[in-house]
């Protein structure tokens, strides 16, 4: 399966999640989700499969590790994706602060007239 297959379910993605915080083990990461460990291991081979994740063994245990990588293509992809957003230049930011500075101007302005104004008639 490929990085983006294997992203696509929610349960994976919130196994990658927990494993970028130190590898873990099956019963701890069915330990977080209301599936069953069978269910977590099947997840975890998809994971394996697409290179997301690596079985370490220990002794008796086998703990499971992120390696982000393959995840290098999504990020390649996100960013074409984004890049074409036309960035905000200086000059932008510029005209806007100058919006900002107009309309607060303007505001003053119109809260000291209708004060005159009112002083007039009294």
């Amino acid at each position: 399966m490929d990085v983006f297959g294997a992203i696509a379910d929610p349960i994976r993605r919130d196994l990658l999640r927990r494993l970028s915080g130190g590898p873990a083990r099956v019963v701890d990461l069915a330990a977080d989700h209301a599936v069953s460990r069978p269910a977590i291991s099947k997840h975890l081979r998809i994971l394996v499969d697409a290179g997301l994740v690596r079985a370490e063994v220990s002794g008796r245990e086998r703990h499971y590790v992120i390696d982000v990588e393959p995840l290098g293509e999504v990020r390649d992809l996100l960013g074409a994706l984004t890049a074409r957003r036309a960035p905000i230049s200086t000059q932008h930011l510029d005209a806007l602060d100058t919006e900002v500075h107009r309309a607060a101007r303007d505001r003053r302005r119109g809260a000291s007239a209708s004060t005159h104004s009112k002083e007039d008639i009294a």
